[in-house]
């Protein structure tokens, strides 16, 4: 066997150990934005906030994920990903053990919010950028199961980040679970690495990929940012992150209001525990199940296909939200129809600009998210409290779902196919 076989065969294996480290990595900075919810109770009665003062910690960490992600990608891109995403690490996990001894409402915004939401953003963009470098063959597969990690990860931290805020306060919740997201984050970092200069996977070769999937050549940050294709994907993230985050960011208040939160289901556990439980699971198997079938059908059809589901999960959940049964399985479907977002957006991304720039590019996109985490968290819970009901907000969020459904198979189909042709 040649030199170039094997050595062609054991990178080819290490990109899935980078998988794998990714993934590691991504669930450990899963539980700040997946188990927010649950602290929002105990964290109003200590600080004596309202809701809406509150969330604006949600949407800091957002905000500061999402609306720094190109000077993160940036930072990955200069120092290598193994340094900066151990930083967003002890950042992430930091930002918890700090939370830990806020005493006010300020204090929060900055721990838990910025410190964490920077921290979060690193290793977010990182994965991501990395992900669709190794993998250009498989790019909706890979960047699904990167981004199941940061939806999956709060699975199995959940339940027990409940029982111990019910037993122990969630000061000591905020402490341990701080210390450990941290440590893990750490030790999958030191084994990422960039593919070598030029690699490409056995059996891979650019110049066979159909043109109207992938483009041949790489787009720089201010080229794509002239183009009318990124601002269309841009507006279509926004609208799904708001749906999505909105729902993120409330669920618990909703289990609370319609009286669900501690009705035991099937007598195995509480309505709201289960639910965030189940939820975690859906919302991580949607990304790499959708970021598949994009890879076969495409991405717009498969966009319109999972954005049309959100939009209908949302209303049967309003409809439903007093039933605790059907609170934790329709919950649990409005994630598995949001949460592919995160495969499908970098992966249309990365096929129409290219991959040379890929973090870069997708820290621009993914600014997205934190737009979408203002409309759903706090001006969310402001409509809400200025118009007494959530009816006036399920229905505006689905009717985001049902229009960037729409605009996928109309609007951002005929600029890819026109672009990609232009692009030869």
């Amino acid at each position: 066997m040649s030199v170039s076989a094997v050595t062609a065969r054991e990178t080819g294996a290490r990109r899935w150990w980078q998988l794998l480290f990714g993934v590691i990595a991504m669930m450990a900075i899963s539980s700040p934005q997946y188990t927010w919810t649950l602290f929002t109770g105990p964290l109003n009665q200590r600080l004596g906030t309202s809701l809406a003062e509150l969330q604006w910690t949600f949407s800091l960490l957002i905000i500061l994920q999402t609306f720094l992600s190109p000077l993160q990608a940036y930072l990955v891109d200069r120092f290598g990903p193994r340094n900066l995403i151990a930083a967003g690490a002890i950042l992430s996990g930091g930002s918890w053990v700090l939370s830990a001894y806020a005493a006010s409402l300020e204090t929060l915004y900055v721990t838990y919010g910025i410190i964490g939401g920077f921290g979060t953003g690193i290793i977010y963009v990182g994965i991501i950028g990395l992900m669709v470098r190794w993998f250009p063959d498989r790019r909706g597969l890979a960047t699904g199961l990167a981004a199941a990690g940061y939806g999956f990860g709060a699975f199995f931290t959940s339940f027990p980040i409940d029982s111990m805020i019910k037993t122990s306060g969630y000061q000591h919740t905020l402490l341990v679970w701080g210390l450990i997201q941290g440590i893990v984050g750490v030790l999958a970092a030191l084994g990422l690495r960039v593919p070598p200069p030029g690699y490409q996977p056995t059996g891979y070769d650019p110049e066979l990929v159909k043109i109207e999937l992938q483009s041949r050549r790489s787009y720089t940050p201010a080229e794509m940012l002239r183009s009318p294709i990124f601002w269309v994907l841009f507006i279509m993230m926004s609208m799904m992150s708001t749906s999505g985050l909105m729902v993120v960011s409330n669920v618990g208040p909703f289990a609370k209001e319609f009286k669900v939160a501690d009705v035991m289901v099937f007598g195995i556990m509480a309505a709201l525990p289960l639910s965030l439980t189940l939820s975690r699971v859906t919302n991580g198997l949607t990304r790499p199940f959708f970021g598949w079938i994009s890879d076969h059908i495409g991405r717009e059809a498969t966009m319109a296909l999972a954005f049309s589901l959100e939009a209908a999960a949302i209303l049967v959940l309003f409809a439903f939200l007093g039933n605790p049964l059907l609170f934790v399985v329709l919950t649990g479907l409005v994630f598995f129809g949001w949460g592919e977002i995160f495969s499908l957006f970098p992966s249309t991304l990365t096929d129409t600009f290219g991959a040379k720039f890929a973090a870069t590019n997708y820290g621009f996109l993914y600014i997205a998210q934190g737009i979408g985490s203002i409309l759903g968290g706090p001006a969310a819970a402001f409509l809400k409290q200025t118009t007494g009901s959530w009816t006036a907000v399920f229905i505006i969020v689905a009717g985001l779902d049902a229009l960037t459904a729409l605009l996928a198979v109309t609007v951002l189909r005929r600029l890819r196919q026109r672009h990609l042709l232009a692009a030869g």
